[in-house]
């Protein structure tokens, strides 16, 4: 009884001394699966990052929609998410411009700059300066998948154990913007070439013009940055009454008062041009308006220039 009685206890001693063992390796299984820590700068690029990462990523966005990311000022707990996170996306080019310092700075994490990674012969100089390039690539759905190789790229450097995680996201996202892609060309379709024009609060849509064969005029420059002067107007509104343009668009991360302006000027040369709608421009819609994704953006963007010039 009493060998029976220590066989036992033995037992349980052994069994005591094995648990923390089991523990640490059951949270060390945990740790290894827990999510990465993204963040990314503007609306377009947290959802392409939560798109490729799924539910391995956990996602910040620093700007919600409808913030300008031209003039847009890091806080100091924008910083302390960013030197926190496992992975910094941003779109560089000059969109964040006032945020280069700070990227330059995070030595901790894996950075990935969109633009750095994109093919030069496929971006746009800007027109006023030739030294820069125009940093709206997503508005050609082609670019916006080399966007999203590159994001992936990241993810797989940064993460290898879920490479094929990120591979097949990555495969199944690059089929819904092929298929924005052909619904773009599709909506294009019902304009003709002469209704093919664009004006807008800022000349954000040149690489949606290239993409898809519209003349774009923007009332400011590339950046918000500069304001639009007198002399900018009134040259904008004279096109605009030569070419019998129907409508005009305001921007959802810039103040209306200037396409507002616009219109009071061309009415006053003796033609009426009505504002077309607002356009998401440097960052996507929300979701009480049914844009919260960029596709779901884009698909708003196209119907509502296109209603608007037929």
């Amino acid at each position: 009884m009493k060998k029976n009685f220590k066989s036992i206890l033995g037992i349980i001693l052994c069994m005591m001394l094995l648990l923390p063992a089991c523990s640490n390796q059951t949270a060390n299984i945990t740790s290894s699966k827990s999510t990465l820590n993204i963040v990314a700068t503007t609306t377009m690029l947290a959802d392409l990052s939560k798109n490729i990462g799924g539910d391995r990523v956990t996602v910040d966005g620093l700007m919600g929609p409808g913030i300008d990311p031209h003039l847009y000022q890091a806080s100091a707990g924008d910083v302390t998410l960013m030197q926190k996170a496992q992975i910094v996306v941003y779109n560089g080019l000059h969109l964040e411009g006032k945020m280069g310092e700070i990227f330059e700075n995070l030595n901790n994490q894996k950075v990935i700059c969109i633009g750095e990674g994109l093919d030069p012969s496929m971006l746009l100089k800007s027109e006023t300066n030739s030294k820069t390039y125009d940093p709206h690539i997503w508005f050609d759905v082609t670019l916006w998948k080399q966007a999203a190789q590159i994001v992936a790229n990241g993810f797989k450097e940064a993460d290898p154990e879920y490479a094929s995680l990120y591979d097949k996201n990555l495969s199944d996202y690059l089929k819904k913007l092929e298929e924005l892609n052909l619904y773009i060309q599709s909506r294009t379709t019902e304009l003709s070439k002469e209704q093919r024009v664009l004006v807008t609060a800022h000349d954000a849509f040149q690489y949606f013009g290239k993409a898809y064969g519209f003349e774009v005029k923007g009332l400011q420059g590339i950046s918000t940055d500069a304001e639009a002067g007198t002399a900018d107007v009134s040259s904008l509104a004279d096109f605009i009454v030569e070419r019998q343009i129907k409508a005009i668009f305001v921007e959802s991360s810039i103040p209306p008062k200037t396409i507002e302006a616009l219109q009071s000027a061309v009415k006053a040369k003796g033609f009426d041009v009505v504002i077309g709608g607002e356009l998401y421009s440097d960052s996507l819609g929300d979701e009480s308006l049914g844009a919260a994704s960029y596709i779901l953006t884009f698909r708003s963007n196209i119907d509502t220039i296109v209603d608007a010039l037929k």
